[in-house]
């Protein structure tokens, strides 16, 4: 991967993503930040995974396809998981929030 002509631009948004992701798991404290987060790096890593399949297809030389070229497809899956269940824990604490405010009335 380093030695493409375009390896910069994957690494970089490689880091991107990286980023987004650990910033997701700091922030603990705002869940719609965190869900923003890792839809932004699932999209951004899924947007990559596509960019280097068409380059892939359209290649003319021989390029190889490694074990670990899977794990950005596996960081897309669970990122979308990870949103998907902090909505869910936004939903209940948002829920539970609305009982207790409607119990001090």
């Amino acid at each position: 991967m380093y030695f493409h002509p375009y390896s910069t631009a994957i690494i970089v948004l490689f880091s991107i993503a990286l980023a987004a992701q650990l910033l997701a798991i700091v922030a603990l404290k705002s869940r719609t930040l965190q869900m923003r987060l890792s839809n932004l790096a699932a999209l951004i890593l899924l947007g990559l995974q596509i960019w280097m399949a068409v380059r892939w297809f359209t290649s003319e030389t021989p390029v190889s396809i490694g074990f670990t070229d899977i794990f950005p497809v596996v960081a897309v899956i669970l990122d979308f998981l990870a949103a998907r269940a902090i909505l869910r824990d936004e939903l209940l604490v948002r829920s539970a929030s609305r009982l207790r405010a409607s119990k001090h009335k």
